[in-house]
């Protein structure tokens, strides 16, 4: 929401993978970093196969040096990859990574980051309306550029971002 000033958020779309009364965890889906998924896989001593373009996305603010991987392929597979919703599965795993640098699925993400909240901290500034909620999709995840993400997340729930304006949320 507009209200939101914390530059790390500003007109983010953040992709919950956890959440539960100890804190809640996602990435953000809608920005990249200048670092080459090639040249992280190189740090990591492992052979990347894919697009030598491809760049590592920004996840959020905590942990930068760790990552992570979202996968949308199904004719993809890992032991480690965790499903989030059909279409969308996820790890951490080196593993896994080095998996998939060997054959990299066509839906695929590289993260560095993440966004994380404690306990309470994602309902409060829920409450406050500083974040919309909308269906998680893989076609947005996937198939939208980072940078038009925002708004069709936006439109995806009926609303014209043109038309968004500051509230207090439901105190």
């Amino acid at each position: 929401m507009p209200q939101l000033v914390d530059p790390n958020f500003k007109r983010s779309v953040v992709l919950l993978l956890h959440h539960d009364e100890d804190g809640t965890f996602g990435l953000v889906v809608n920005r990249l970093t200048d670092v080459p998924v090639d040249s992280l896989c190189s740090s990591l001593e492992i052979r990347w196969r894919g697009d030598e373009e491809d760049a590592v996305h920004w996840g959020g603010p905590v942990q930068p040096d760790h990552g992570w991987v979202i996968v949308g392929d199904d004719d993809f597979d890992h032991e480690d990859l965790q499903e989030i919703v059909e279409g969308i599965r996820f790890t951490s795993s080196p593993d896994a990574l080095r998996a998939i640098a060997e054959r990299p699925p066509e839906r695929l993400r590289v993260f560095l980051g993440y966004a994380g909240w404690g306990p309470g901290q994602l309902a409060n500034e829920l409450a406050q309306g500083s974040w919309i909620v909308a269906p998680l999709s893989a076609r947005l995840v996937f198939d939208v550029e980072g940078t038009d993400l925002w708004d069709a997340a936006l439109r995806s729930l009926g609303i014209n971002p043109a038309t968004l304006v500051p509230t207090q949320g439901v105190n």
